[in-house]
């Protein structure tokens, strides 16, 4: 990789921000483009930098949960976005919520501080050419540079409707109550079924009619595929409907009966290593605590965790496991790195880290310095793996979760899991950090 080629960064949200503060503190010159404050998305309203588009909440705080040991090892390598959070914080419980203007305001500051980074405010339409390019224009990509990818990647693996189920702990499936099983006898039992009889599905439908559901933003098309509807859309359309769609239950005989249930939800596999199981055609726009309180209506899902909830959203994204490298980079022209939601990473933070991953990547290409990607004992390198490994053929946006790190060894008590993650995490990045030069 030649280490003269210009630096251009394409999005100045989350990760074009963090992505740009990680090269220039490493003395590289930098142009960041964002289209703002000229244009603005329908979801935009701020001139600034780094806008928070929805919440001010960047999950919780806590570094045993998953999204706390993002955060705290994006501080260990002297993140802008975590710590301007910091700076900047409110009042929240064990959740980071910031002064959303605060927050935006210093993390511009920062940047404009940068001697070596130049900010220009237009519209990006096309790829840029002989240059080292981070593209990190998030979900609501613009229309012009949305037709520049999807002809750089091939229209088919370019996504613009995000349909998601929802995402459940593996360990926290009653197995007594589920029965494993493929439908037809086809495959090997790759599916967990949770029956339901008559009156357990009547009560399941009425609380999915009567459930508070989130209503579209104003920059999203509610028209939905009919192969993905909301199974509230469905409930709706009558009694039997969701016994005809996705809790479909001809072709699989719970062994213990001997018959087809009156209904049937599937849960189906996430990952080789079995910790994480989705409701197979469970896409709602209901509100998140409507979800678990449903859910766990179901059989076999009473104490669920829930890792990621359902959703239905305009969303723009490339299948990332089959385009990118460990590195992010674009495996048909590795002058190209992807960072933030467009790589398929859920949530602000989850955002902000990759491009953090970005930046330090294209430095040490750049200078020709050893490196390896961090482990996935790690949060940052659970995250990379599932962007750059996961299923192509199912890869959907995800949140960081511990499911998506190395399994811990040997049993260990639910309420200690989150502190043994936290603990090997930790030991395992500062073991990276020593040998990487970050």
């Amino acid at each position: 990789m030649n280490g003269n080629k210009p630096i251009i960064i394409i999005g100045g949200g989350l990760a074009g921000c963090e992505a740009a503060w990680q090269l220039t503190k490493r003395g590289h010159e930098v142009t960041l483009i964002d289209m703002k404050p000229g244009t603005l998305s329908p979801a935009h309203r701020s001139p600034h930098l780094a806008e928070l588009v929805c919440s001010n909440s960047l999950r919780s705080n806590d570094p045993t949960s998953a999204a706390g040991l993002l955060k705290e090892e994006m501080r260990r390598l002297d993140s802008l976005v975590i710590a301007s959070a910091d700076a900047t914080s409110v009042p929240a419980g064990k959740a980071l919520a910031v002064d959303r203007a605060l927050f935006s305001e210093r993390i511009e500051a920062a940047l404009l501080a940068q001697e070596r980074l130049r900010v220009v405010s237009r519209e990006c339409t096309e790829i840029p050419g002989d240059a080292h390019a981070i593209i990190a224009t998030g979900p609501l990509t613009s229309d012009l540079l949305a037709s520049a990818i999807a002809r750089l990647v091939g229209q088919e693996a370019l996504y613009f409707y995000d349909a998601i189920a929802p995402i459940v702990d593996g360990a926290s499936i009653d197995r007594t109550k589920v029965f494993r099983a493929s439908r037809y006898d086809a495959g090997e039992g790759d599916y967990l079924n949770c029956p339901l009889d008559e009156r357990q599905y009547r009560d399941f439908r009425q609380a999915v009619l009567e459930g508070r559901s989130i209503a579209a933003r104003p920059f999203e098309d509610e028209k939905y595929f009919e192969g993905c509807l909301p199974i509230e859309i469905l409930a709706r359309r009558g009694e039997d409907t969701l016994r005809f769609g996705p809790m479909k239950p001809v072709g699989l005989v719970d062994p213990r009966t001997g018959r087809e249930p009156y209904a049937v939800i599937q849960l189906r596999q996430e990952n080789r290593e079995r910790t994480l199981f989705n409701l197979v055609g469970f896409q709602t726009k209901l509100a998140w605590p409507e979800q678990q309180r449903i859910f766990r209506m179901i059989p076999g899902l009473e104490k669920a965790e829930f890792l990621r909830f359902g959703s239905i959203h305009r969303n723009t994204y490339i299948n990332s496991p089959t385009l990118l490298t460990d590195t992010l980079q674009l495996r048909a022209n590795p002058d190209l790195f992807f960072a933030g939601q467009i790589t398929g990473v859920e949530g602000y933070v989850e955002s902000a880290a990759t491009g953090l991953l970005a930046g330090l990547f294209l430095h040490w290409i750049r200078v020709g310095a050893p490196f390896s990607i961090p482990p996935r004992t790690t949060a940052l390198g659970a995250l990379l793996r599932h962007v750059s490994r996961a299923d192509g053929k199912r890869f959907q946006p995800m949140n960081v979760n511990f499911g998506l790190l190395e399994p811990l060894a040997g049993k260990i008590r639910k309420r200690l899991r989150g502190a043994a993650y936290a603990d090997r995490a930790l030991s395992d990045l500062a073991d990276w950090i020593r040998g990487s030069s970050a």
